[in-house]
């Protein structure tokens, strides 16, 4: 896992901007804590910072090869799973390798299958290759999305990135933000291809972007396709369960020291449990880290979304599991420290206004990187399988919007609700979602004879995986690799998603709960009171303190009523939200503070241009 970026200019020689380029590098450090490089020839400049996972010693980048038309070279982040496979492959196609490295393997595709490598690859990876054969850039993303890439396009050629701050290290990036930008900073849609900086533009995944003198274009080798499924219940049942058992095998190799995030779920004790049976085999034990607050399970409250506190679960699984576990117990004062917002924003590039859940993540992440180096996460299974409450919810399945915005406001708050009402109206929040709705329903493909039912649900499942489990995953690389930490996520498997995706929700729902294929999978491996378990989404503190700690921080903020916060906040309803002394403890009653707190410390560190045009 690494941070890559770089820089292709068709009019210029760039070994004369080597200070420019180290500075794009430099912005990747948390994201390649092991080592840096940096490659220069002609138009094309690459950097990459690395996080050693495999052959630490050999896997260095960028990684180029000569041939005699020229050199090839490239910057590459992520894991290609299948990779000793392909490097068999390529051995008896006539190359030969000097490194056992993954990047190796990807790079020897290319050279012999060009950008069809992708096709391939089964991972998670965003890389870019330079091709000095036919002077033109290839750039390439994983099916789902796992790992980020952006590229800002130029009069001359383009810069690219893991992040947008590599890319906005270059004095050619703009810091704009413009109306679209803060339509997608407001809105829980992940528009595909959107980065929210004016000019900069997302890899979408499944593409691949080719950049040379004429211009850009690009490819799609990858899009969530509708087959008939026509395995009956058991037959799908062992399906999943072997491949979960083939996934989670290849994605438990590493070089380096490896664990499990454990919430109690059915997602990830599912895989916890396979990995642990899989290790257990070779004599080892696995690593499992959950996250809990002080206090929580003693004092918790049930509500609508959450109904049990997580911690007894993850024991029985940890118990039942054989795992070696630690708990990660965070406290109020932790979560509601500016400086710990500050990393969450630079982590993100952008104010995400989910305060103590991206904190709390970015905490236990950091505790879980100095034991482990690599983490297994059961993030993508509710999109998957269908385990989100919308799902069996009649006012989100006949919607005329995303299903998970139907009760979004009730369960996390309205950003509207602190925005001035001059800017609300100028956003015009509910047509860009409905414009971005009815895009998204025009991709996606109905089985001949499919009864409208079914479809229905096929198009909340669609929606979920190409538009929601996006913005998740964005949030879990960012996090995660702010601190060095690669998280591999088993359930974003391409092949996994393929198949369950066509399986109907008759199948997916048989016996009438969430995520039953997985239950059912997985039954053998989990203790019962996980299999009896209601999906209960990740945890947030309940503690009132940290509420409070966030009054305070805004009161402290409406005392400087010059900052540039109040063009986008209400200040009246900051201030009643600050002053409010009922119980400000629910995700929905602070929202507004976290929305209010997270923008104003974007506009000090980035200084973007915004504007409402």
């Amino acid at each position: 896992m690494c941070g890559i970026t770089g820089w292709v200019s068709f009019d210029r020689d760039l070994t004369t901007e080597a200070t420019t380029l180290h500075a794009m590098t430099e912005t990747m450090a948390c994201r390649g804590p092991d080592d840096r490089g940096t490659w220069v020839q002609g138009p094309a400049a690459l950097g990459h910072r690395r996080l050693a996972i495999i052959d630490l010693p050999g896997g260095r980048q960028p990684m180029a090869l000569d041939t005699p038309e020229g050199p090839i070279a490239m910057v590459y982040s992520g894991e290609a799973y299948n990779y000793t496979e392909l490097r068999r492959e390529l051995q008896a196609r006539g190359h030969r390798f000097t490194t056992d490295s993954d990047t190796e393997v990807v790079l020897h595709g290319y050279l012999e299958w060009g950008d069809a490598v992708a096709e391939r690859l089964n991972g998670m990876y965003a890389f870019a290759v330079w091709d000095g054969r036919h002077d033109k850039l290839v750039m390439i993303r994983d099916r789902m999305g796992i790992k980020p890439f952006y590229c800002y396009p130029t009069p001359d050629g383009v810069l690219f990135g893991s992040e947008p701050k590599a890319i906005l290290a270059n004095p050619l990036a703009r810091r704009r933000v413009a109306l679209n930008g803060l339509r997608e900073l407001f809105v829980l849609v992940k528009t595909p291809g959107h980065a929210i900086w004016d000019g900069m533009r997302e890899v979408e995944p499944g593409t691949v972007v080719t950049v040379d003198r004429s211009g850009l274009s690009t490819r799609v080798y990858w899009r969530l396709e509708t087959r008939p499924h026509t395995d009956d219940r058991d037959t799908t049942i062992a399906t999943v369960r072997s491949l979960l058992d083939d996934i989670v095998r290849r994605q438990l190799v590493a070089d380096v020291p490896r664990c499990t995030l454990l919430s109690g779920g059915l997602d990830s004790s599912a895989m916890t449990a396979i990995a642990a049976r899989q290790l257990g085999e070779q004599g080892e034990k696995v690593r499992s880290f959950a996250v809990d607050f002080v206090g929580q399970t003693d004092n918790f409250v049930a509500d609508e979304l959450r109904g049990t506190p997580d911690t007894p679960f993850v024991h029985d699984v940890a118990e039942l599991a054989g795992t070696h576990h630690q708990d990660i117990v965070l406290d109020a004062q932790s979560l509601a420290d500016p400086a710990v917002r500050e990393q969450v924003l630079r982590a993100r590039d952008l104010p995400a206004g989910f305060g103590d859940m991206d904190a709390s993540l970015l905490l236990l992440f950091r505790a879980i990187r100095e034991k482990s180096t690599v983490a297994l996460s059961g993030e993508s299974a509710d999109e998957v399988f269908g385990g989100y409450l919308q799902f069996f919810d009649e006012e989100a399945r006949h919607a005329d919007t995303f299903p998970w915005l139907a009760s979004f406001g009730r369960h996390f708050g309205e950003d509207a609700d602190v925005l001035r009402a001059d800017l609300v109206k100028t956003l015009d929040l509910d047509g860009y979602v409905a414009d971005g709705y009815h895009t998204a329903v025009a991709a996606i493909d109905r089985l001949d004879g499919e009864s409208d039912f079914e479809y229905r649900m096929r198009r909340m499942s669609h929606l979920h995986l190409t538009r929601f489990v996006r913005a998740l995953l964005d949030r879990k690389d960012r996090m995660s690799m702010a601190v060095g930490l690669e998280v591999r996520v088993p359930f974003c498997d391409h092949r996994l998603v393929e198949y369950v995706y066509n399986a109907p929700w008759a199948l997916k729902s048989f016996d009438g709960r969430e995520k039953s294929l997985l239950r059912e999978a997985a039954a053998d491996v989990l203790p019962r009171s996980v299999y009896e378990r209601v999906k209960s989404p990740y945890p947030s503190t309940q503690d009132p303190r940290y509420a409070r700690a966030l009054q305070e921080q805004a009161k402290e903020l409406l005392s400087r009523p010059s900052h540039r916060v109040f063009d986008l906040i209400d200040r009246d309803r900051l201030r009643q939200a600050a002053e409010r002394e009922a119980p400000v403890s629910t995700q929905a009653a602070r929202r507004g503070l976290e929305r209010a707190l997270d923008l104003a410390r974007w506009l000090e560190v980035y200084t973007p241009e915004v504007t409402l045009s």
